[in-house]
């Protein structure tokens, strides 16, 4: 059993270092399997289908996300609009990176697997609901403790800057600028004042 759960996490590894580069559709089976060091004919004993292997993939990466998310959010040494801010700057660095492993795979996946499986479009759909849940709570946060000033309606705030951090991102990758980026720094800080 153990090796069998390390084998699917050796496909899960690879096949996210190859979309991150590729895409998930630019991603064959058999370059991933060939990657990953696993007989082609094994994929189907811990897969389904490749559409089960992309909705474990980014079951994945939503989990990990999330875990990163609450770690940063919830930073014991900062104030709730410091821990926004930092969590802001922290995805402008990572979608600058020159490592497309550190960009985030919303960005990447979204548009390429909306139309193409519903079961991944609702993994994602849920995963940016939690991150935008979270964000909420901590402009909440913020407000209780003082640090940011007050606004009406947190959760349509969180959806707005949220969105406007996926198009930045996706402006950025296009023109190779980090402009958008710095825009959306900005936006934020003007978005989420300080009392």
């Amino acid at each position: 059993m153990e090796h069998q759960n390390d084998t699917r996490s050796r496909i899960l590894t690879t096949g996210r270092r190859l979309t991150a580069q590729q895409g998930y559709t630019g991603v064959g089976l058999s370059t991933l399997l060939k990657e990953a060091g696993i007989p082609k004919g094994s994929f189907y004993h811990y897969f389904a289908s490749k559409e089960a292997y992309g909705c474990a993939l980014l079951s994945e990466y939503m989990t990990e996300y999330s875990h990163r998310l609450n770690a940063s959010l919830s930073h014991p040494d900062m104030d709730a609009r410091s821990r926004l801010l930092t969590y802001f700057e922290g995805w402008r660095e990572k979608q600058l990176s020159p490592n497309l492993e550190d960009r985030c795979l919303v960005v990447k996946l979204s548009a390429e697997v909306a139309d193409l499986s519903e079961n991944m479009s609702n993994i994602l759909q849920k995963g940016v609901s939690d991150i935008v849940a979270h964000l909420a709570q901590t402009i909440e946060q913020g407000q209780n403790e003082g640090t940011i000033a007050s606004i009406e309606n947190p959760q349509t705030l969180a959806e707005m800057i949220y969105h406007m951090w996926l198009g930045a991102s996706l402006v950025a990758s296009i023109s190779h600028s980090d402009d958008a980026l710095n825009s959306a720094m900005d936006a934020t800080k003007v978005l989420v004042p300080a009392p």
